[in-house]
């Protein structure tokens, strides 16, 4: 299945947002797609790319970037996102340099090779994203002994809910995986030789 919206050309697009375009696909080595699909309306971007950045960019509270990608991971599946689960599972496996995690995630958290912190993040995170009114003080209170306060349990709601918005545009879009994320920190990278 092909995207539904053709993306915009690169050089058309304002200048802040090709600016960042370019920047990712120096970091990276490829464009995302989401980087493109999403440029077609440059207000929406705009907003997008800031509150993904304020979630997952952030550093303060005791999520872990991996822990952050963990939950877009594991809630993506649940919605049936094929773009986030591939992308943001590539991500993943690079930052927790376990090439089985996102997998496991994906599937079933709860059988995955995840410490019981990992482990209830996700059910809370999980609970949020298919029947968040149901939580109650008692998920909160859940949370606590693993090390979670109030803003951590904010962020893997927000988290969850602003991916929920994110599957939702990718798959109703038809956007598609880049062929690069399948691979992604499934082996160890080759050390380049000595000078």
């Amino acid at each position: 299945m092909a995207e539904r919206y053709p993306f915009p050309d690169l050089n058309t697009l304002p200048e802040d947002i090709r600016a960042r375009i370019l920047e990712v696909q120096d970091k990276a080595g490829f464009i995302p797609n989401v980087f493109l699909a999403f440029a077609r309306r440059p207000a929406e971007w705009r907003a997008f790319f800031a509150y993904h950045d304020a979630l997952m960019l952030k550093e303060e509270g005791s999520l872990t970037k991996g822990e952050r990608e963990m939950i877009v991971t594991a809630t993506s599946a649940a919605n049936q996102c094929l773009y986030c689960v591939v992308a943001h599972g590539a991500i993943l496996r690079i930052y927790e340099k376990n090439p089985l995690v996102a997998d496991q995630v994906a599937v079933n958290h709860r059988k995955a090779d995840i410490p019981p912190r990992q482990k209830a993040m996700l059910d809370f995170a999980m609970k949020v994203c298919l029947r968040a009114h149901e939580i109650e003080d008692a998920d909160f209170e859940a949370l606590y002994p693993h090390g979670f306060d109030d803003e951590d349990i904010w962020d893997i709601a927000a988290i969850t809910a602003f991916f929920g918005l994110s599957n939702r545009m990718a798959s109703f879009a038809g956007m598609q995986p880049n062929p690069e994320f399948y691979l992604m920190g499934r082996l160890p990278r080759e050390k380049k030789p000595a000078a």
